[in-house]
């Protein structure tokens, strides 16, 4: 071989050995990250922290009244549709009338002729009493005709009353609203028997103002009494002085009317330890209606040195709440939470981990306790976290 030939050679042996290095080194560094899982971890915030309370409601109407005859029958018309909004007063239905008309004819027979054995028995009585002035009939006689004409006087009484419970049954015929709101839409038809006071015609509710109704626990009640007093507002000092409330519906569209609470429960419910309450608002536009669900809340309260965690760090199975978090051999470790309120895009911890823990926000995935972690620090900033409340409301015009 020349010495082109070997200075040739030397090129492409001293390539391969460069090559083999470098792939050497790569397959170091991919056996290196494959060991270990990437995430992204932060510090577990501990600070002062205002808490907005919120519970989930039910809107209920100030006034809900089921609406039934007071007579039975046949119902022959009804004068409105389903949904309507109605006046008090205002006829409803009417129901076959015929029997209560005999009835009242029968009832004012019995009086005219309570009346006429009335005038008969007075009349004699006036003969009687002509007759014992001249004592051509006993006193036992006279008294007797006088008991005759109370009795009879007490007929046309008992008469007078079946007529006019008679005339009521008759009017009793046309059913009005008892009251001005909105009727439901289960309403019975035309040629339905109603049942005296059974058979629930119609229902009809007042939709302004309409209650928020909602329950809170005992140290909940607690907490809401002393942050009233702390802004010198109690239940005691009248309703002027009670805390505003806002509602938040179901598709996330936040009531804009401010509401009050009004009421509530004597004592707390046996079973559940939870103090039922209603917050009233006011419902002029009819947007809101009785059933709908809502989450309600009301004032801040400060909650000293609350331990915080971002929501996307907090992982649940079945009834249990944890996070993950970075150990001292930089190991992932499960440690179980007791969650409290969400305030903005973190959970207040009452139970679980400490300002020292160092929990994983990113890379959760199939992450599992006890795994070698490649460990990023991030920020809140980093992350897009913030304690101020996010909300996904609808504004409306």
């Amino acid at each position: 071989m020349g010495f082109k030939g070997k200075k040739a050679g030397a090129v492409i042996s001293a390539l391969a050995l460069l090559t083999s290095m470098i792939f050497a080194g790569c397959g170091g560094d991919n056996q290196q990250a494959a060991g270990k899982t990437p995430v992204k971890a932060m510090k577990v915030l501990q600070q002062d922290t205002n808490v907005s309370y919120s519970y989930p409601g039910q809107l209920k109407g100030t006034d809900d009244v089921e609406v039934h005859s007071r007579v039975s029958g046949s119902i022959m018309e009804k004068y409105f549709k389903g949904g309507d909004t109605v006046v008090e007063g205002q006829p409803l239905y009417r129901i076959d009338s015929r029997q209560y008309e005999s009835a009242v004819i029968e009832a004012q027979a019995n009086l005219h002729k309570a009346e006429s054995d009335l005038r008969t028995a007075q009349d004699d009585l006036y003969r009687d009493e002509m007759l014992f002035s001249e004592k051509a009939i006993s006193e036992q006689e006279l008294f007797n005709q006088r008991e005759n004409v109370k009795a009879n006087m007490a007929t046309v009484d008992s008469e007078r009353a079946a007529v006019r419970k008679a005339q009521e049954n008759l009017d009793d015929t046309i059913v009005y609203a008892p009251m001005s709101g909105r009727l439901s839409v289960d309403d019975v038809a035309v040629g339905t028997y109603a049942t005296a006071g059974t058979t629930k015609l119609v229902s009809i509710g007042s939709l302004d103002p309409i209650y928020a109704q909602f329950s809170v626990s005992e140290t909940e009640y607690l907490d809401i009494l002393a942050k009233a007093e702390e802004e010198g507002t109690s239940y005691a000092k009248g309703s002027e002085a009670l805390p505003d409330v806002k509602i938040v519906l179901s598709n996330g569209y936040e009531y804009p009317l401010v509401g009050k609470l009004t009421a509530a429960d004597r004592s707390f419910n046996d079973n559940s330890g939870s103090l039922t309450i209603k917050a009233l608002f006011s419902n002029p536009y009819k947007t809101l209606l009785p059933g709908m669900f809502a989450r309600v809340k009301f004032f801040d309260v400060m909650v000293k040195d609350a331990v915080l965690v971002p929501q996307r760090a907090v992982q649940q199975l079945l009834e249990e709440s944890f996070v993950l978090v970075v150990d001292e051999n930089g190991k992932s470790l499960s440690k179980n939470v007791v969650l409290g309120e969400k305030v903005g895009s973190y959970y207040i911890v009452k139970k679980g981990v400490t300002k020292d823990d160092t929990v994983i926000v990113d890379g959760l995935t199939n992450l599992q306790s006890g795994k070698d972690l490649d460990v990023t620090m991030v920020t809140a900033d980093d992350m897009g976290f913030s304690l101020k409340e996010t909300s996904d409301i609808v504004n409306k015009s």
